[in-house]
């Protein structure tokens, strides 16, 4: 960390202080953040923060993206996750792979907050085999007719910018799959949305279902320069969603040890506080070095993305391993909360339900664990 990345935790922090917690529980209502929530970050600086200053972003690389993403996590509130998907993944695939006149075009309104991003991969039958979609990308002069459902689409809800994984040649299996860029709205012809998921965690964040019937996406918003590039983009771009979850779930363990150390060193039990206990604090102290470990091995794994030596196999390893620690941890820690630990006054158990999540995004552990494999 330096003294750039410093000031930006603590601007990070403030914009979650100010502008996030008071909102929280609205958010959770509703099921999703306000898109003022994106209008003031992008006035603040906190959108799109890797991209270059060419393109209306903040010139810097991933290690900036990190910060805000762990401030993020450790306001206890999931509403930035939907940022995350913004910055880190949304708008490094129009970055990589669309051509000049629609980056300048897009990647402006995305910086400032005007527009939102989403990418739509996921299928209702269809999770992380992404290969074997169904959504089809028909060529119609100089138009794609897109049509197919997506589910579980972060910022579904908001977005006024998505991609759309979709095949235009649906004999050729992984060959066959291309990302194509859809500008929407709610009276876009042939694209609806449906109902934000109701989630059993991160409640302010919106999880939606979306519905393509017909919806027409211009020739030249194909990201790449031909069809069926949109596999091996996927791939190409996914190390680093990876890596934002990781980033997320270090901060999260993280947080958990603070808080739970600080509640035990209050709450009282058999004359003397939780902490005195012997075994209060040995479940702390194991839980404060797998967190200690976790953080030195995200670190590194930022740093080689930010040299760009980042690979799919050690990423893969820094996903399923740290969000199988967060889980473990929070678990652990939400036990020495008691009967507290259970109710969702409690920032803990808000925690625990969100975490869940963290193992079955971006890839399930199950996948990861095949992709490390695949490295051996």
């Amino acid at each position: 960390m330096d003294h750039e990345l410093d000031a930006l935790r603590e601007l990070a922090r403030a914009f979650c202080e100010k502008e996030v917690l008071p909102n929280a529980e609205r958010f959770a209502r509703q099921g999703h953040p306000d898109r003022a929530l994106y209008q003031r970050a992008g006035e603040l600086g906190l959108l799109c923060m890797s991209i270059p200053a060419e393109y209306g972003g903040g010139d810097g690389t991933f290690a900036h993206e990190a910060v805000l993403f762990e401030e993020g996590s450790r306001s206890g509130d999931p509403s930035l996750g939907g940022m995350g998907v913004h910055n880190g993944i949304v708008a490094h695939y129009l970055l990589a792979y669309a051509n000049a006149d629609r980056k300048q075009e897009w990647l402006p309104k995305l910086a400032s907050g005007e527009w939102i991003g989403a990418i739509a991969m996921t299928e209702p039958g269809t999770g992380s085999d992404l290969q074997n979609i169904t959504t089809r990308a028909v060529r119609d002069g100089d138009e794609y007719v897109v049509t197919g459902a997506k589910t579980f689409i972060t910022n579904g809800h908001n977005c006024d910018l998505l991609i759309v994984a979709a095949k235009t040649n649906p004999t050729q299996g992984a060959a066959g799959v291309s990302l194509l860029v859809a500008e929407v709205s709610d009276d876009t012809p042939g694209f609806r949305r449906g109902r934000i998921l109701d989630k059993i965690g991160q409640k302010g964040q919106d999880t939606t279902e979306l519905f393509l019937d017909g919806l027409r996406v211009p020739r030249s918003n194909l990201l790449g320069q031909q069809e069926g590039q949109g596999f091996y983009q996927l791939m190409e771009q996914l190390p680093q969603e990876r890596l934002i979850v990781a980033v997320g779930a270090v901060a999260a363990m993280e947080t958990a040890v603070e808080l739970t150390t600080a509640y035990t060193k209050e709450r009282h039990a058999f004359g003397k506080p939780l902490f005195g206990q012997q075994n209060t604090r040995f479940e702390l102290a194991e839980c404060a070095t797998v967190a200690r470990v976790s953080r030195v091995f995200v670190e590194d794994c930022v740093a080689r993305h930010v040299r760009g030596e980042l690979d799919v196999a050690t990423a893969a390893m820094a996903k399923y391993w740290l969000t199988e620690q967060q889980c473990s941890v929070i678990d652990r820690c939400l036990q020495l909360f008691g009967g507290y630990g259970y109710m969702t006054e409690y920032p803990i158990a808000r925690m625990y339900a969100d975490a869940r999540v963290q193992r079955i995004y971006a890839g399930s552990n199950e996948v990861m664990k095949e992709l490390v494999a695949r490295s051996l």
